[in-house]
């Protein structure tokens, strides 16, 4: 059976794959928040010198790390990909975002602080959902603009900010939250995904909550 993405929300978004238990943004994290029923892996790209998508959240060191078009084998039909494009505009040169949204289905999403590049992806792919991290130069009725969705950082989120985006259409996503009882605070406030390193215990507070509506 294919993967879809869930028509319902809440979301519950493996952040750097179940990086509670595994090592971030590898092979093994990301097999492991298939396991625990997450909806989404959401993974950091940087771009190698030859411009390759390289998954890892810092600049590339000595370790090996997998190419996006590794992980995008490794899971296709699995779980949905949210792929953040990280410091874009340092690879602009490299066609970082072209090369990222070649290896991506209709059903992943593309993720980033950087407004420009959200903006070049979406004129190319104007199909594809974007979630704009908002709250950093970036206001959340500027992400309206071209963006499904906004990431707000956890300790910022407020019933104002819930509020601009839900009266502009826009999707709500919270990271990165790896306590229960937070969880649980977010999801009464109707919030659409969640980012966490603990895929399981999010999706245990997420079926608790069905439980109890």
């Amino acid at each position: 059976m294919s993967h879809r993405p869930p028509t319902d929300r809440p979301l519950v978004i493996a952040h750097r794959g179940a990086s509670w238990d595994e090592p971030e943004n590898t092979l093994r994290a990301f097999e492991r928040a298939i396991a625990v029923g997450a909806d989404f892996i959401e993974l950091d790209v940087h771009a190698a010198p030859d411009g390759t998508p390289l998954v890892v959240h810092d600049p590339p060191g000595a370790a090996a790390v997998p190419t996006l078009a590794e992980v995008v084998e490794a899971t296709r039909g699995r779980i949905g990909l949210m792929v953040e494009l990280k410091s874009p505009h340092r690879y602009r040169g490299r066609r970082i975002v072209e090369r990222t949204l070649a290896l991506l289905g209709d059903d992943d999403l593309v993720l980033s602080f950087e407004r420009r590049a959200l903006e070049r992806a979406h004129a190319l792919r104007p199909r594809l959902r974007i979630v704009q991290h908002v709250g950093f130069g970036v206001s959340i009725r500027a992400a309206a603009a071209y963006a499904w969705g906004v990431g707000l950082a956890d300790e910022r989120v407020t019933s104002a900010s819930l509020t601009a985006a839900r009266r502009l259409g826009l999707a709500t996503t919270v990271y990165t939250v790896n306590e229960a009882g937070r969880m649980a605070d977010l999801l009464r406030l109707g919030v659409d995904g969640i980012y966490s390193d603990r895929p399981d215990v999010l999706r245990a507070e997420v079926e608790r909550l069905r439980t109890d509506a």
